[in-house]
């Protein structure tokens, strides 16, 4: 006798009742279906026994496949084998066992179409009012790249999403759920509503269920893609989860929510926890994804033990800065634009000591994100409501581990814009020195230093640093001349003692020569840009005549 055979001679006078009352259509007046039968079969089975027991409690006859059917006789649960009810047995190693007329007719027939009720019932086919079913874990399997194709294309279900999309399908009269977080639901709502479910519940769980196909069909098309096309694909497919509502957009008449990218190695608030303050809001998260970016840009310069501060302000930095600690490399990032740091988002690559709490004590800022805070700092600044405390343990670590990889996508009408992720990693042995004024050794740090956040300032950007940290910052101008005077005004305004002999960056190439002179009058010393004008040569000319060191980096960081 095999395992699914010894589960129907558990109950044997079942399975004939069932059948019979089966036969009428089971719509009741208020448009829901009696759950008379089930086909479960998972390979999560967390639950499983509970929701099993739940649904035979409501008197539900129960279909099972293989290890499904397994563990629903260990718990001494009876069930019905799918190889004994479609009269076909499981073959090619269980390739084949849920794709069968009895099975899908069950599930897509039309409990109130007479012709589908006269088809079903002519071809022996009986109703299959409830479908529970998760898929092989195909993400789980190819997850860290080291599955081979045999593995990977074994762990792609096949009967699993029929099974599910059928059901959706035809949800005014299936049940089908796909999430052991709904089992106790989906019983409380049948045991309150006499074995039935609203129509309302079935719709939501249909959504669920298209949605859950719809995922395991892209990460495999991914995968495949991965694998087949040098480059962008033809097709590109994501898939986001939700991960919170947020209170409004950028603005309050705006409706917003954070997804997060299924598969994804890592995102935004993976591994992080908000330890004090107010909900996250839209532009909130837009200010800690353009920080977060910044340290990570700034992590490999800082050097051992060093630390990095980033303030950002609507989506641009308004100060960086490297220091012995969290407290020095916080205040010299604040001293590049103090004003502008009223309400910033704070990034940093080390814990929160009590010295920086007390330090931004007499400073507002709406978000604070660290590896750690000490129990000190941490007491001190839940003493001001409304700073949001963010703590991210692994964040570096992983970052270290993996690097920083990954496609950024930027919706637009109708569509959306992907490109792979840029970061200015350029080293200085892949640069060119165009003057023959040689920058001296702290020149270099300085223009490494500037080179790195220019990358994460809107275009045109300037960066002025000193002593690698911010000395201005122009941004997001039209014309790049003006974002070389706002960033020498900036510096004017907040450090103009540090201006003589700072390090000049610029995201792009300079169209003329006026870049360079505005820079020289305000004692610039040393000058990084991608070049690549036609008029290059001019611009190397001026900076020659001004003893201004030049460098080329060959690369362009625009940040629209």
């Amino acid at each position: 006798m095999t395992p699914e055979t010894e589960l129907q001679a558990q109950d044997p006078s079942e399975s004939g009742a069932l059948s019979e009352s089966a036969d009428s259509s089971g719509l009741s007046e208020t448009g829901g279906v009696r759950v008379r039968r089930a086909l479960i079969s998972v390979h999560d089975k967390s639950s499983l026994i509970e929701l099993a027991r739940g649904l035979r409690e409501l008197g539900v006859e129960i279909l099972s496949t293989g290890g499904t059917a397994r563990a629903l006789q260990e718990a001494a649960v009876p069930a019905r084998s799918v190889s004994d009810y479609t009269g076909f047995p499981e073959i090619m190693g269980g390739r084949v066992k849920t794709l069968h007329p009895r099975i899908l007719g069950g599930l897509l027939e039309r409990r109130d179409n007479e012709a589908d009720r006269a088809e079903a019932k002519s071809e022996g086919i009986e109703p299959i009012d409830l479908l529970c079913v998760n898929l092989y874990p195909f993400e789980a399997t190819v997850a860290g790249g080291r599955a081979t194709m045999a593995e990977a294309i074994e762990n792609i279900d096949i009967g699993g999403p029929t099974m599910i999309r059928a059901a959706a399908k035809n949800h005014r009269d299936v049940v089908v759920i796909v999430d052991p977080a709904d089992y106790q639901e989906v019983l409380e709502e049948l045991r309150y509503c006499g074995g039935r479910l609203p129509e309302a519940t079935r719709l939501r769980l249909a959504a669920r269920a298209f949605a859950y196909t719809a995922r395991y069909d892209a990460a495999i098309y991914r995968w495949f893609a991965s694998r087949t096309y040098e480059g962008f694909p033809p097709r590109w497919a994501s898939f986001y989860e939700k991960v919170q509502d947020l209170r409004y957009g950028e603005n309050p008449h705006q409706q917003a929510a954070y997804f997060a990218e299924v598969g994804a190695e890592r995102h935004l608030l993976g591994g992080v926890k908000q330890l004090h303050g107010k909900e996250l809001s839209y532009n909130n998260l837009l200010d800690v994804d353009a920080a977060r970016a910044l340290i990570e840009e700034l992590e490999g310069i800082a050097g051992a033990g060093g630390a990095s501060a980033a303030i950002v302000k609507h989506n641009n930095p308004c100060g960086c800065a490297l220091g012995a600690d969290a407290r020095e490399a916080y205040e010299r990032a604040l001293a590049c634009d103090p004003q502008s740091a009223f309400g910033g988002i704070l990034a940093l690559n080390v814990a929160v000591d009590p010295s920086l709490a007390r330090a931004l004590q007499g400073h507002f800022v709406e978000v604070i994100l660290a590896p750690d805070f000490e129990q000190e700092a941490l007491a001190l600044l839940r003493e001001r409501k409304n700073v949001r405390l963010l703590v991210a343990p692994e964040w570096l670590a992983q970052l270290r581990d993996r690097g920083t990889v990954g496609v950024v996508e930027h919706s637009v009408l109708g569509g959306i814009l992907a490109q792979t992720r840029d970061s200015a990693q350029e080293g200085r042995e892949s640069m060119r020195v165009a003057t023959s004024i040689e920058p001296d050794q702290a020149q270099w740090a300085d223009l490494l230093f500037a080179w790195r956040i220019c990358a994460h300032v809107r275009s045109n950007a300037i960066v002025l640093a000193r002593r690698e940290a911010t000395v201005g910052i122009g941004a997001g101008q039209m014309s790049r001349v003006d974002s070389v005077r706002i960033a020498v005004e900036k510096a004017r305004s907040a450090q103009p003692e540090l201006l003589e002999g700072c390090a000049m960056a610029s995201d792009a190439f300079f169209p003329f020569a006026d870049n360079v002179e505005v820079a020289a009058q305000a004692g610039v010393k040393a000058i990084i840009q991608p070049g690549g004008s036609v008029r290059d040569e001019e611009v190397i000319a001026a900076a020659e005549q001004a003893g201004i060191a030049m460098v080329l980096t060959g690369t362009r960081h625009f940040r629209h």
